[in-house]
């Protein structure tokens, strides 16, 4: 089992920037093996994929955050990473994190198993 605590959320203006940590419990093994991303949830709307990252280090991301948001993770600390730049209004929502052991996971929700409580981000124009 797999424990996922985010910080780092909070309201800024356009333009601004945010960075977003996920601290995994559990298993070091397990939580090694894990495949990691990062969704969002604006109110009204399904959940949304926004990145997810490998254990290989390699990065996938949804259209709409590619060149503004980065992925990353410290497997020492076991912690991973979300840099926004750019922030933009319809970038505001609870950010979760999320893992995952299947290999090669989609970025949607049903793919991952293990949540995290979220965090929200707001963006103000």
């Amino acid at each position: 089992q797999v424990q996922l605590v985010e910080s780092g959320g909070g309201s800024v203006q356009a333009g601004g920037s945010l960075r977003l940590s996920c601290a995994a419990f559990g298993d070091t093994i397990i939580v090694s093996m894990c495949l990691m991303g990062w969704f969002r949830q604006a109110p009204g709307k399904e959940r949304e994929g926004v990145a997810l990252i490998r254990t290989d280090g390699s990065t996938s991301y949804a259209d709409s955050v590619k060149g503004r948001l980065t992925i990353s993770k410290d497997n020492a600390k076991k912690t991973l990473y979300l840099q926004m730049d750019t922030l933009e209004p319809g970038d505001t929502a609870i950010y979760y994190c999320a893992a995952t052991l299947i290999r090669t996971p989609r970025l949607l929700p049903t793919d991952f198993r293990n949540w995290g409580q979220g965090t929200q981000v707001t963006v103000s124009s």
